[in-house]
């Protein structure tokens, strides 16, 4: 097995880069971590901090010295001003990985697939995504892409919904309502339906084995994360066990408030964009990944769902502690 010395994770403060800093540093990797304020910065104990923003190329290149992998897994807080971050960093960490031989890792979303995709997502499908952010993520896979023909070595994750007690923005956070005991769930589909859901410490789980394997790696990889393919009664049902609470009611989600709230603010508008990815079944093809591995990292839904729920705030003390 050959394994990298040195890692260094753009977004490490984040749902999924701090999943995959966490899963490598128990493999005994060096990571390193680049945050505006290294003081402030809630970080695991063994990862060593750079002072520096994303957006800033020469921040970039400093902390990467050495790196044997480059986790590129920040994105604009909130949904705001993609179309004027998002590329610019990943060009950024493009450059540092040529200039150091770095392989860089994204972790994808199906946000740059459209509906002509569906259901069943496989790492050749056609991308036309509906939205401006599935465009700019369409762009960013390219640009990897074209780096790889010159030397830059790239490998993307592609995952559905990411959920996890660290996630951040998400739907899981739009169905149960971060910071408070659970008083209703809002569901975003036809609970029929069934939706991909990626829970974050499985994905950084995969990034590591998939990284452990670097010899089998070709230049530009491409795999898809199959997560939790299930059904939004099968996702209410596990959030109501978790809260030990049987009559949770379940409602669907005011799309017409985040229409009505859209021009103001950035968040509504984003997430009615991806009303698209709630209105039929939604699954990515995770043969060709476990084809390498063998097995996708895959912990049960009902501890994925009260994990990501005591994380979040949403149970009560008297319910935290199975």
């Amino acid at each position: 097995m050959e394994t990298a010395s040195k890692v260094l994770v753009l977004g490490a403060t984040g749902g999924v880069g701090g999943e995959i800093a966490a899963a490598l540093l128990r493999r005994g990797w060096q990571v390193h971590a680049l945050v505006r304020d290294p003081a402030k910065a809630r970080l695991p104990a063994g990862i060593e901090r750079h002072s520096g923003d994303a957006m800033n190329a020469g921040d970039v290149m400093r902390a990467a010295r050495g790196a044997d992998v480059i986790v590129h897994a920040v994105n604009p807080p909130g949904y705001r001003n993609w179309q004027t971050l998002v590329l610019p960093m990943i060009d950024n960490t493009i450059a540092a990985a040529r200039a150091t031989g770095a392989r860089i890792v994204l972790p994808g979303t199906v946000y740059n697939y459209g509906p002509d995709a569906f259901p069943l997502l496989r790492e050749e499908s056609p991308q036309r995504p509906l939205t401006r952010k599935g465009a700019i993520r369409v762009e960013l896979e390219r640009r990897l892409e074209r780096a790889a023909n010159d030397g830059v070595r790239s490998l993307i994750l592609r995952c559905g919904d990411f959920f996890g007690p660290q996630s951040g923005n998400n739907w899981f956070a739009a169905i149960a309502k971060p910071g408070r005991p659970l008083r209703s769930l809002s569901y975003p589909g036809q609970r029929g339906l069934r939706h991909a859901w990626a829970y974050l410490p499985d994905v950084g789980e995969t990034v590591a084995q998939l990284l452990e394997r670097e010899s089998e790696l070709a230049m530009f990889e491409r795999f898809h994360f199959g997560g939790h393919w299930i059904d939004g009664d099968t996702l209410t049902g596990a959030i109501r066990q978790a809260a030990a609470n049987p009559a949770l009611p379940v409602r669907a989600f005011p799309w017409w408030l985040a229409t009505l709230a859209a021009p103001f603010v950035v968040l509504f508008r984003e997430l009615r964009e991806m009303r698209y990815l709630w209105r039929e079944p939604l699954q990515l093809d995770n043969r060709r990944l476990t084809g390498l591995l063998g097995a996708e990292p895959r912990t049960k839904l009902e501890q994925a769902v009260k994990t990501t729920l005591r994380g979040l705030g949403c149970l009560a003390p008297a319910d935290a502690g199975g």
